[in-house]
């Protein structure tokens, strides 16, 4: 049992994202890290613009309905969504296997939903990974 002279208790003593769940701090298996996240979904976003565009004269409506449908049908199935394999990135379940197409679903519908994916934790997990017990990785 600690005292109060010993301070506040030390909430994260990881000294790398994903280090607490037997993550490598680099390489394949680590934490995917912000710039590339970012890079992705913005590729990801330039697709469902484009289809958008072309199919519908782009409204902003039916480009969030391209995204989310994109990334249910990508991710659940496959892992990763067009801008994740460009980077070198795929979404899996904690233990390391391929996530379920159910949990693609949650996730790719909060993802949507931007607040839940802004929020994170120590291990750089938004709340659309932590609610579908997901963890977006990198793959090389």
């Amino acid at each position: 049992m600690g005292s109060w002279l010993e301070g506040p208790p030390q909430l994260n003593t990881q000294q790398w994202p994903g280090q607490r769940l037997g993550r490598p701090e680099r390489g394949p298996g680590s934490i995917a890290r912000f710039p590339r996240r970012v890079g992705a979904i913005i590729i990801d976003w330039a697709l469902a613009m484009l289809v958008s565009w072309w199919l519908f004269d782009s409204a902003a409506l039916a480009t969030l309905l391209l995204f989310c449908l994109g990334q249910i049908i990508t991710v659940g199935f496959t892992g990763h969504s067009i801008g994740h394999r460009a980077l070198g990135m795929q979404v899996q379940s904690m233990d390391g296997t391929a996530i379920k197409p159910l949990t693609g679903l949650v996730r790719s519908v909060l993802l949507c939903l931007v607040i839940p994916a802004l929020i994170a934790d120590a291990d750089q997990r938004g709340l659309h990974d932590r609610a579908g017990g997901s963890v977006l990785v990198s793959i090389r």
